[in-house]
């Protein structure tokens, strides 16, 4: 079932005000990233606790909007006569007048950008938190000595000796 144009480009403006929205909310990811890597650093567990709650609350927002770019999409690939898979942004922008395609070329663009940046900073956040980790289980393991690790140490002459009888640290230089 084929569509005016006019109603078309009326659910393409829904769609775009949809996009809008999920721009916004990568953007906020963003700044929760950030905000997330700065209170792992400052060791701030309460703040981490509330960024949590925020996050989760965002989350459940969100949830209405990607239900709508859903309904939309069905929408529109009724209209265009093609599967929902086949309603992308490229489609669109073939499909329809010359006036509308750089508006969707502009959230293309933008959509594309922003991706990549939250791609990169959760890269960068998984690597912090997993450092933090690894820096925790090997701290975790020499304090409380688990496996019966020996420590190497070289003494002034560089001769090593083993300590196997400490828990903690050895001061011995």
């Amino acid at each position: 079932m084929r569509m005016t144009v006019p109603e078309i480009e009326d659910k393409v403006d829904q769609m775009l005000a949809v996009l809008d929205r999920d721009m916004a909310h990568i953007r906020q990811c963003l700044d929760n990233l950030n905000e997330l890597r700065s209170l792992v650093i400052k060791r701030d567990d309460e703040a981490l606790q509330a960024l949590l709650e925020k996050i989760r609350a965002e989350a459940d927002a969100y949830i209405a909007n990607e239900l709508r770019r859903q309904t939309l999409r069905k929408e529109l690939a009724a209209m265009l006569g093609c599967e929902i898979q086949q309603v992308t942004l490229s489609r669109l922008e073939t499909e329809l007048p010359a006036d509308t395609r750089p508006r969707i070329t502009q959230r293309k663009t933008q959509l594309k950008a922003l991706a990549l940046q939250l791609r990169k900073e959760h890269a960068a956040t998984s690597l912090l938190l997993s450092e933090c980790a690894r820096f925790n289980s090997m701290l975790l393991k020499n304090i409380f000595n688990i496996g019966k690790m020996q420590t190497l140490a070289y003494n002034c002459c560089g001769k090593t000796t083993r300590h196997t009888d400490t828990g903690m640290m050895n001061l011995r230089f």
